[in-house]
């Protein structure tokens, strides 16, 4: 695992890499988990883990990703762009790839809607199976966010299983997105 972290001040909270401890939530914030099964082998894991690191799944769901690197690494700043309008600015804090894991972690900056960090791993179990998981903690940052309230939380699931979703399609043959 690569860690090396920006400056903390640079982001809306404090515990900046929190996301490498599957489970833990830092105190006020609200927790994300959802875990989705791409497929079987090591083909599968190696496309997956490719299309993590690369922003293809970010950019096959519709989402703007504006990137100043082309593969994900601590530091490389990105922008992701939603329904045309909402910018969300984020900083990679964490990437990790090893024979069976690969993947990365954003921290919010100043600007997004929520405060917080989220996690993208591909990982291959001992059985062959390989599973995306997106691990998350937020609180919201922004008026509007604040305002959803329950909505802003369902968005924020939604999207993680279509993170799954749309990997999936892109594992299989010919790889489409859903």
């Amino acid at each position: 695992m690569t860690v090396s972290y920006p400056d903390p001040k640079d982001f809306t909270y404090a515990e900046v890499g929190a996301t490498r401890e599957p489970g833990h939530c830092p105190p006020g914030f609200r927790p994300l988990h959802v875990r989705t099964r791409l497929g079987e082998g090591e083909d599968v894991f190696r496309r997956a883990s490719e299309a993590v690191l690369t922003w293809e799944m970010h950019r096959a769901m519709g989402v703007g990703i504006d990137a100043t690197a082309d593969r994900a690494a601590p530091g490389v700043d990105v922008t992701v762009t939603l329904a045309g309008m909402i910018k969300a600015p984020c900083r990679v804090v964490w990437t990790l790839e090893e024979p069976r894991r690969a993947g990365w972690a954003y921290g919010t900056l100043p600007g997004h809607p929520e405060s917080g960090e989220e996690s993208f791993v591909v990982d291959r179990t001992g059985d062959g199976t390989v599973w995306l998981t997106v691990n998350a903690f937020s609180r919201a940052a922004k008026w509007y966010a604040k305002a959803g309230g329950p909505a802003t939380r369902g968005f924020q699931h939604a999207y993680a299983r279509r993170c799954g979703t749309v990997l999936r399609n892109l594992c299989r043959q010919g790889g489409e997105p859903a």
